[in-house]
């Protein structure tokens, strides 16, 4: 939101006032230890009488985890503070990389884990106050003009200066606050949630409000009030509800961020890497779970409008076993119930008259199912009537159901914060598990109005809007959770505000099927990451129309070079056979060689479960001293290995940026020299794929499945390793959190490998093979 008419003015209708002095600074005992505490006045104190008829600010710094700093700015103190709130995880956000899983676990179990507490310093003295945790430090100077500093022992990170803590008020009556914190030199924004116009945020105006508008427009479904600076550093907005942003756009030096009420939340988190950013974030936020390892496969739908029955999904299964297509999991999408009886949890008899029976026998291919759900449940089914009977659908303020056309006819929608409407919603997903489903789609949660309604506990409308996805969401993995067992629960959702990358996996939404939309799709997926979310799918092919083969095929690659690959449509199958021969072979390809790679992802799911770090990575997070990558949309590393660049034309020309080093073309063992930009043409069974210079990367033997033993027949291959270097390893073994620890040195041409404990590896796995592609 714009508050301002060019530098100077102020725009018609408003009154802006600004904290004009930091003009009494003390510590104070506060919630997580010291805390530093500034009163503001909003005109610089000369005299008594300045003091009357005058705003205050109250802002307080304290720590609530080691390289973590709150600010709260504060109008009026007593104003209502309305639920809900994000819940946030300062103990693991305190902990080191290496012990921040079991927290992060104890979180999702929602478990208490012991306390840690950030080693704070504060203090003041005649030119300021100052608070410092871990390498962070603020410095508030004392009186005028207002000046805070953010720094480490690199310098100052950013500031908020004149003109940057505001509030303001508008001719309706309504309040905001306002922080606007410096941008220096060259610096750039990036996350705040999937979006889908260009991955740098500087220039734009971002709301945080989820909408479900498709990867095309500046809506989007996954709004996070966070960004990371390719700095090394990132802003956490503490509110669920509507942030505004203003990135290099109001104030072109600045990032602008502002909620409506009288108290405004932030939190700097350090660095001093962005991906340390990221895991101080996730720590904070919450990490993602461990998942299994088949949800690594390739998932097929039944697609959206499609006609499907169980004759339909034999032969589809059947059609890729002869072509020798590795399948991993069934989709049954939104279908498999009634017309105009969304969400009923019923299987439609007139098409799957056995059920129980159908999902044993996909069960008996070694197939997991999964089923597409929603939170809104449609008049016409039994579902509605008990649940509004009970009170688990949310009320207008006259008491009435809140119902609407848009969608199924007469739906109602969840009242997630009744926890009987949670129970009931999870009895019946316990109900399809114990019948044989395996996951659920999550779709939807964007469309919650705010308007005339009543939460059942109280939580303000407007700030339920985005959190209402957070509690679909965790009330669905809680309910998969609690019958399969940790480790073995994922989900395929749409929704998500901060906190969502605790209940994997998302995928991208709704898409055309066109080479723009795959890029547009592409930069919803690196904005997501930078936003702290660690696994990410979309529908390959695209959503919305009839893929031209070739964009198919491209989309192919691309789709089985990311986190999680689904093949899903609306209107047309998205089965290989149907574009060409040709499409067969590149999916048989490329699901072969993600197989392969199994070890590989495997220990970067257990890296995304300890650190938060997510699989599919923007460039600048691996190489944030390299200038050229940060507007980088079109490629991506998929973990720190291994740089994928998708192809976007059909004549497979490609234009995509190599960082210093010599790396190599993973299937053809090519070496590709940078820094620089290369243009290339590939046929539709490649991409570039390159692999990073000092990497060990380990390949599976297993090509038709992705839960294997990872150690049987491993290959390591080494690529370009200094002369006198040691590499480690952890492979993923059978049991929870089990792994195999691996050393491999490298002296002149010698390479050996050994366990963790130094035994030599004997026998014929692993092999360690130098500078060799992998062979599909």
């Amino acid at each position: 939101m714009k508050f301002t008419d060019g530098y100077w003015l102020t725009r018609t209708g408003l009154d802006v006032q600004y904290a004009a002095q930091a003009y009494d600074l003390r510590v104070e005992a506060g919630e997580h230890g010291d805390q530093l505490v500034v009163h503001a006045p909003t005109k610089v104190i000369d005299h008594r009488g300045d003091t009357l008829n005058r705003a205050l600010l109250t802002v307080v710094f304290d720590s609530p985890a080691e390289g973590v700093i709150r600010t709260r700015i504060v109008h009026h103190a007593g104003s209502a503070r309305p639920g809900p709130r994000f819940d946030l995880h300062p103990a693991a956000a305190s902990t080191d990389a290496t012990s921040a899983a079991s927290s992060a676990a104890a979180s999702a179990r929602n478990t208490s884990t012991p306390a840690v507490m950030p080693s704070v310093q504060a203090g003041v003295d005649d030119d300021g106050g100052w608070l410092r945790t871990g390498d962070l430090e603020v410095w508030v100077e004392r009186g005028a003009p207002w000046s805070v500093q953010y720094r480490d022992a690199r310098g100052i990170l950013t500031r908020s200066l004149p003109k940057s803590v505001g509030i303001v008020r508008d001719q309706a009556g309504r309040h905001f606050v306002h922080e606007q914190l410096a941008l220096s030199v060259g610096e750039t924004v990036h996350g705040l949630g999937e979006r889908f116009g260009p991955v740098v945020r500087n220039g734009q105006s971002v709301d945080i409000w989820n909408a479900d508008g498709g990867t095309s427009s500046e809506q989007a479904y996954k709004n996070v009030p966070f960004y990371l600076s390719d700095r090394g550093y990132g802003v956490f907005v503490d509110d669920p509800g509507a942030v505004s942003f203003e990135v290099a756009s109001e104030v072109v030096s600045r990032t602008q961020f502002s909620v409506e009420g009288h108290e405004l939340t932030y939190h700097v988190i350090a660095g001093p890497t962005p991906l340390e950013v990221l895991r101080r974030y996730t720590g904070l936020t919450g990490r993602p779970p461990r998942i299994p390892e088949w949800s690594f496969g390739l998932w097929l739908s039944t697609s959206f409008t499609t006609d499907y029955d169980e004759a339909t999904v034999t032969s589809f299964i059947e059609g890729m076993a002869e072509r020798d297509l590795p399948l991993s999991v069934f989709h049954f999408d939104c279908f498999w119930m009634r017309e105009f009886h969304w969400t009923d949890f019923e299987w439609d008899p007139r098409t799957f008259p056995d059920p129980q029976g159908m999902l044993a026998r996909l069960h008996e291919r070694d197939l997991k199912v999964c089923v597409w759900i929603n939170p809104y449940i449609a008049q016409q089914s039994a579902a509605f009537a008990e649940a509004a009977a009970q009170g688990y659908l949310l009320r207008r303020r006259d008491g009435s159901v809140w119902q609407t056309d848009l969608w199924q006819a007469g739906m109602g929608i969840v009242d997630f914060t009744n926890p009987a409407a949670r129970a009931w919603f999870a009895g019946h997903l316990q109900r399809l598990q114990a019948m044989g489903v395996d996951a659920f789609k999550t779709d939807f949660g964007e469309r919650i109005p705010v308007d005339d309604v009543v939460w059942f506990d109280g939580s303000d409308p407007q700030r339920m809007h985005n959190h209402y996805a957070q509690q679909y969401n965790a009330c669905v993995f809680e309910a998969l959770r609690t019958h399969r067992g940790e480790g073995e629960a994922v989900v395929f959702a749409r929704s998500a505000t901060a906190g969502g990358q605790q209940f994997p996996v998302h995928w991208g939404g709704d898409c055309y099927s066109t080479f723009e939309a795959m890029a547009e799709t592409l930069r919803g997926g690196l904005s997501l990451a930078a936003s702290g979310f660690a696994f990410w799918s979309h529908d390959i092919g695209g959503f919305e129309g009839n893929p031209d083969p070739a964009v198919f095929k491209r989309w192919l690659a691309f789709g089985l070079l990311s986190s999680h690959s689904r093949l899903h449509g609306s209107s047309s199958y998205r089965v290989p056979w149907a574009f060409d021969e040709e499409a067969v072979d590149v999916a048989r390809r490329f699901t072969r060689l993600k197989m392969r790679l199994m070890p590989y992802l495997a220990q970067l799911a257990r890296e995304a479960h300890e650190t938060g770090a997510p699989v599919l990575r923007p460039m600048f997070l691996e190489f944030p001293h390299d200038r050229a990558v940060a507007h980088l949309d079109t490629q991506y590393m998929l973990g720190p290995s291994l740089l994928v660049a998708p192809v976007f034309t059909a004549d497979g020309t490609v234009e995509y940026y190599v960082p210093a080093g010599r790396w190599q073309h993973l299937l053809t063992g090519e070496v590709v020299e940078g820094p620089g930009w290369r243009t290339e043409r590939h046929g539709f069974d490649s991409l570039p794929l390159l692999v990073r210079p000092g990497t060990v990367l380990p390949v599976g033997a297993r090509f038709d499945r992705p839960d294997y033993d990872y150690t049987d027949g491993l290959v390591l291959h080494c690529y370009d390793l200094p002369e006198a270097s040691e590499t480690v390893l952890h492979i993923p073994t059978a049991g929870a959190g089990d792994s195999l620890t691996i050393r491999v040195q490298r002296d002149g041409d010698q390479l050996t490998a050994s366990t963790g404990d130094g035994e030599p590896l004997l026998g014929p796995s692993p092999r360690v093979i130098m500078d060799l592609p992998v062979n599909l």
